[in-house]
């Protein structure tokens, strides 16, 4: 086996472990909702994200591995593959990184002015641990004594509030842009798609809480499924509803299935949408894909929405629709970061 070079030789006893041994290993911190949390020691905070696609970055940051909202159709439920546990202990096995604020205070010294990074790209970094361990938080004020970089936030959670000040004081060094997730204005089908996230209008009303603060914040309505959420009155009522909170932007982009989301989602669909069952098994047999042909048509049709409630577009320099595209490409080469789901 070649011998590695550590970049940070303190942690070398626990963190050189293969990941699924320090897992199996990790003693319980605490239980909640029939969940279990522990620690993980990490080596690293930052993963470089390596694809030949055009992407708006270049490292992404995951605070905790597992995420306790369970949607239904949540990609990252693979990642817990790599510990050695089943997909859906993704939602029951909590891991949060230890070291995380110091590590990152570290890598950042390494990386360039204008250094993309993304925050919440396969776990919600504001999911219900946080309000105990607060590792977001103690990464965002790392972040708050340095500038220059491009940074991005992904989350449902209305906990993200708590930190407006810290955000603004990073928004003012550096370039930020925050994403909420809205799926759907349908509470109900919120409910029972993503179990235990906060309420539609409740991340609304923290985009407004967001945007008074002067910070760029949008809304993705993402993921778009077929026969549920991608109708034209599902996404403009997320559309009405995101401009009348002063979203900057709106982004939308199809559900993909991962083999490891699909037995989740289908059981889903098959207690609550019976109907559409067939059309997902045909439609998903072969890819974790849309076709081409559906991709055009939701985008299309998301487009005519956004411009009707004079929202922007994420990335004004870039084409919306092709970073969507480029993100599930990379999704199926197993990089950690899906923004529209």
């Amino acid at each position: 086996m070649a011998k590695v070079e550590s970049l940070f030789p303190i942690l070398d006893n626990a963190a050189t472990a293969p990941l699924a041994r320090r897992a199996a290993e990790a003693e319980l911190d605490s239980t909640g909702h029939l969940i279990e949390y522990r620690p993980l020691e990490s080596r690293s905070i930052l993963t470089k994200v390596v694809s030949n696609r055009k992407l708006p970055f270049t490292h992404s940051i995951n605070p905790y591995r597992g995420c306790e909202f369970g949607c239904r159709y949540c990609y990252a439920r693979y990642t817990h593959e790599f510990l050695e546990l089943s997909p859906e202990e993704f939602e029951q096995r909590i891991y949060f990184k230890q070291n995380a604020a110091w590590l990152l205070e570290q890598e950042l010294r390494r990386l360039k002015p204008g250094t993309e990074i993304a925050l919440g790209t396969a776990t919600d970094p504001y999911q219900p641990i946080e309000r105990k361990r607060l590792i977001t938080r103690s990464m965002l004020e790392v972040f708050a004594r340095h500038s220059d970089f491009k940074i991005g936030v992904v989350t449902k959670s209305t906990l993200i509030a708590r930190d407006i000040e810290l955000l603004k004081k990073i928004a003012g060094g550096n370039s930020l842009t925050l994403h909420l997730t809205v799926t759907t204005m349908n509470a109900k089908l919120a409910r029972i798609l993503e179990p235990r996230a906060p309420r539609p209008d409740l991340r609304i009303r923290t985009v407004a809480r967001l945007r008074e603060a002067g910070l760029r914040t949008g809304v993705m309505c993402s993921p778009l499924m077929p026969g549920i959420t991608d109708t034209r009155r599902s996404i403009d009522a997320v559309a009405r509803s995101a401009a009348a909170a002063g979203a900057n932007f709106l982004f939308s982009g199809p559900l993909f299935l991962k083999p490891c989301s699909r037995p989740t989602f289908l059981k889903f669909v098959r207690e609550h949408f019976p109907q559409q069952l067939e059309d997902y098994q045909r439609r998903y047999a072969s890819s974790a894909f849309v076709t081409a042909e559906y991709k055009k048509r939701v985008h299309d049709l998301v487009e005519s929405i956004r411009r009707e409630h004079k929202l922007e577009t994420r990335y004004p320099v870039k084409d919306d629709w092709q970073d969507t595209h480029s993100a599930g490409n990379v999704a199926a080469d197993q990089q950690p970061w899906l923004p529209f789901q």
